[in-house]
Order: structure tokens, then C-alpha cells, then sequence
């Protein structure tokens, strides 16, 4: 079966789905886009990704093309037509199309909206398959890391440089060379002192929603936790690293820079937020 794509109110085979030559979104990056995961159909976390696409349309002046209910009846209605239980949702809301110039269109131009869904089988049901290796590489980004906008080429050119060197992903890092996140995801690490450490939420870093779903989880896992930026130093020594993401849910950093990351294996602290944050996946 062909899959089936959402644009601007039709339902089209992934092959046939485009949008204008003058969108904003092709023309200048001027979007932003959220991914959910869904199994069984149903969204994981929703709540969290649809107030953060909320937050990102607000940040950068883009009217929502339509309430949160209906945008949720066209994600049920995309996967049906899918036939995908399991599965990434991808949604692209633009600033619309118009005649190319940087300042905004007329406020009557309406946005552009996309939604992909791609089949993605459940994570494993423990992590001794799902380790990883990174590197790190100073940040090159915009200053607005906390929107989540489609202006994404730091990002690739980070993510190709971790590919290039065998890597799964990258870990930036800032002028002072403390950790901010990685190019896809956010960093967490167990340091030497075996406290849980990741970096608070400011305009460097995306407001992911994986971890705030784990922040939720920290007090009934009764872990010593601070929320403050690590060096590079300590990110060297840790005796656990691991990314969050909606596409890596809790996925431990067994090797940075060539480097063993404490045994080099999955650590207590990552299996035991992992087994929990699984919990909502129903197995």
C-alpha cells in the first residue's frame, strides 16, 4: 500500500504529496515541526509535543492552522490510512506561501501544514542492544535552539560529522566547553559522583519532551539529580551517558570519541528510567 500524506487539507500518496516552490518554508526555513510517537495509536506523551508545537508557532508568530482536536482527528485519521499501529508522526507547519521577501507575508496568508507517517517498530524491551557511540563538537547553532524550527543545518552537518566518524551522534558543546545537547537529542550523564546531571532548560537547548517526561519520573526513582550544565571533563569521566529523545526514547552513549564510557555498557541508571518510561508503551 502506498503511504499517504497530509497537506493542507488533503490526504495524498506520499509520491503526489508537494507543496509551493514559494512556501517559507522551502524559500527560507520559516517553520517549525514537532515528531510523536504512537503506538497502538496512541500518541506517546502528546500532551507535552502539541504544548511544545504550541510554544514553537507562538515564538515565531505562525497562527496554528488548526485546533489541537482536529489536528489530533487528522493524525488518527492519517494513521489509519497508514495502517500503522506503530509509528513516527512527523507534522511541518510553515508561514505559508508567498511572493519571496524576508519580511512576514500579509496576516491573511495561511500556514502550510504536512504530516508524514513512517512505520517505526517499538524500542527493545531492554537496552543491551541500544547503545550507541558519539562524539562531541562545538556548537555552531542558532541562538534560538529552543524553538523548534526547520532551520536544521547545524544539525545535519553535525549529525554527518558523527556518521563520518562512526558515531550515532553528536554532543555540542558551548565557548566554555559545557554540554548543551547533542544534535538531535538531549545529554544526560551520571557523573563520577553518581549524580544525574543534565543541562536546565534555557534559549540554547530544545525543551524536550522525553525528558520532560523523565524529570517526572526522577523522584519516585529516588536518584540524586541536578539540573545544571556539565563540562567536558565530566562528561569524559561519567560513569553513564544517555540521550533522550521521541526517536531514542532513553538510548545510553557507550563510546565518546573513541573512548569507553564507564564499563561500556548499559548503566543502572539509564535501564531503570528506560524500564519505566516504557511503562507507557503498555508491554
Amino acid at each position: 500500500m502506498a503511504a499517504i500524506a497530509y497537506v493542507n487539507g488533503r490526504y495524498l500518496p506520499l509520491h503526489q504529496a508537494s507543496v509551493n516552490i514559494e512556501d517559507r518554508g522551502y524559500q527560507f526555513g520559516d517553520g517549525i515541526y514537532e515528531v510523536l510517537f504512537a503506538h497502538q495509536g496512541q500518541l506517546i506523551d502528546a500532551k507535552l509535543h502539541l504544548a511544545r508545537l504550541e510554544r514553537s508557532l507562538a515564538e515565531v508568530e505562525i497562527a496554528a492552522p488548526m485546533r489541537a482536536s482536529s489536528l489530533g482527528a487528522v493524525i488518527a485519521e492519517l494513521l489509519a490510512r497508514n495502517r500503522a499501529q506503530t509509528a513516527l508522526i512527523y507534522i511541518q507547519i510553515t508561514r505559508g506561501v508567498a511572493r519571496r521577501d524576508h519580511a512576514f507575508p500579509h496576516p491573511h496568508v495561511p500556514p502550510s501544514l504536512v504530516i508524514t507517517v513512517r512505520r517505526k517498530p517499538l524500542p527493545p524491551a531492554n537496552l543491551s542492544a541500544w547503545g550507541v557511540s558519539a562524539i562531541t563538537l562545538p556548537d555552531e547553532r542558532w541562538a534560538r535552539c529552543d524553538i523548534k524550527s526547520t532551520n536544521l543545518l547545524p544539525n545535519v552537518l553535525a549529525k554527518e560529522a558523527a556518521r563520518r566518524a562512526g558515531a550515532f551522534e553528536a554532543i555540542l558543546l558551548d565557548e566554555q566547553g559545557l554540554v548543551r545537547e547533542a544534535a538531535a537529542s538531549t545529554v544526560w550523564a551520571v557523573t563520577a559522583a553518581g549524580v544525574l546531571v543534565t543541562r536546565p532548560l534555557d534559549q540554547h537547548i530544545l525543551p524536550g519532551c522525553t525528558r520532560a517526561a523523565l524529570m517526572a519520573l526522577l523522584d519516585e526513582a529516588n536518584l540524586r539529580f541536578e539540573e545544571r550544565a556539565l563540562t567536558q571533563d565530566e562528561l569524559r569521566q561519567a560513569r553513564e551517558i544517555f540521550i533522550t529523545s521521541a526517536t531514542s526514547f532513553v538510548k545510553p552513549v557507550l563510546r565518546l570519541d573513541g573512548m569507553p564510557v564507564g564499563e561500556a555498557r548499559p548503566g543502572p541508571v539509564a535501564e531503570a528510567l528506560y524500564a519505566n518510561y516504557r511503562t507507557r508503551f503498555g508491554v
